[in-house]
């Protein structure tokens, strides 16, 4: 005889593992932190040890027990094959979701216009969005998948790269017309953008270092500092400045005519890449590994300063 309150046990506790808090796992599953906490204590009284290691500090208030492991991987399975078959039980009105993370500028600049794309050859999988710059979300599957630009050295995810990234310099037309050519005297004379945003170990190129490139005066760098890379990209639409940026959040700006690709010609390629990242047990779920696919061959066929119009 199945019992239904196990079965909540098991949602609940299958929840708190993947957050790491009763409070993540009372959001997705729309109750309140105490009662995720008695469901789970329900199921360690009913095993008979505890599942959880609690803790005070850290992202992960909770780590599972290492003897517990095994027995989620065989939980997580089993409410998955409850999942589908639900959804089996709707037969065509079923629809796939996934859950993409991705930062702010990254959504804005590039990936929106590949979403819309998905979207129109994939009808049947739904997309949603969680717009942060953490990674946590994908490590404790509360994202399917994420788009990072990083070093590549996340622990426990799995990666695919994209593309690699450069530098560049950009302006707004107002300050110059596309067709003169930007020297190295005129650009001592503008203000200068400067992100603030870290870049760890990226080798993206401050402005001293730039200015030293092309043979420019150094003596004066003051200018506008920013600590928003979306914040960068609008002080350079609107004339406020020259920035550097990274090339995949401007390609579309410059290819339409937006933003002036400065000193071209010179190149400041950055240690850091583009990657998908999905924990192991989202990637094996058909809609990811659709989204992860298409994704990839779309980025290889449509650079983005290439992206169809």
């Amino acid at each position: 005889m199945r019992s239904l309150n196990r079965l909540k046990w098991l949602h609940a506790f299958e929840a708190t593992a993947r957050h790491g808090s009763f409070t993540g796992a009372a959001e997705e599953l729309g109750v309140t932190p105490a009662a995720v906490g008695q469901l789970v204590r329900a199921l360690e009284e009913w095993v008979g040890h505890p599942l959880f290691e609690r803790t005070r500090s850290g992202k992960s208030r909770m780590m599972l027990v290492s003897s517990a492991q095994e027995a989620l991987q065989d939980i997580t399975l089993g409410l998955d094959s409850l999942e589908a078959g639900l959804n089996k039980l709707r037969g065509r009105q079923a629809r796939a979701a996934i859950v993409l993370t991705a930062s702010q500028v990254l959504v804005m600049n590039w990936l929106m216009e590949r979403l819309s794309r998905f979207a129109e050859q994939h009808e049947s999988i739904d997309l949603r969005l969680d717009v942060t710059e953490k990674l946590m979300d994908v490590e404790h599957e509360a994202a399917d998948i994420g788009i990072r630009c990083g070093p590549g050295d996340w622990p426990g995810l799995s990666k695919t790269w994209l593309m690699d990234e450069e530098a560049v310099l950009v302006c707004s037309p107002r300050l110059l017309a596309e067709n003169i050519t930007p020297t190295a005297d005129w650009l001592c004379q503008q203000k200068l953008i400067t992100d603030d945003t870290p870049h760890p170990g990226a080798n993206f190129p401050g402005w001293k270092r730039i200015l030293t490139t092309l043979g420019a005066c150094t003596d004066n760098l003051s200018g506008l500092h920013i600590n928003s890379t979306s914040a960068v990209i609008l002080a350079a639409l609107t004339g406020r400045g020259i920035a550097v940026v990274r090339r995949a959040l401007v390609a579309q700006l410059i290819a339409t005519g937006q933003l002036r690709h400065l000193f071209a010609e010179q190149a400041w390629p950055l240690s850091w890449s583009y990657f998908i990242v999905t924990s192991p047990h989202a990637r094996q779920r058909p809609e990811v590994k659709i989204f992860h696919d298409w994704l990839v061959e779309d980025v290889a066929q449509y650079p983005a300063e290439k992206s169809p119009r």
